[in-house]
């Protein structure tokens, strides 16, 4: 799926959502999920009813390359 709005329209009610192994079980995190296509959803694992996040492929790479680069 190359547009987001399509990542919208995925129902997420059983996804696998995980935390980040770095997490060592801390309450402020993060969990993401795949999504087709290589897309990732993120959300608040302290309020997992909130809206998720949802990113292309090519969003979700650029996002991690800002984070492991600092520019983010």
């Amino acid at each position: 799926m190359d547009h987001a709005e399509d990542l919208y329209a995925l129902d997420l009610s059983g996804a696998a959502w995980r935390k980040s192994p770095a997490s060592n079980g801390g309450a402020s995190c993060v969990e993401i999920t795949d999504l087709p296509g290589g897309g990732m959803a993120i959300r608040d694992s302290k309020n997992p009813d909130r809206p998720d996040l949802r990113y292309t492929a090519a969003e979700w790479a650029a996002f991690r390359s800002g984070l492991m680069d600092g520019t983010l």
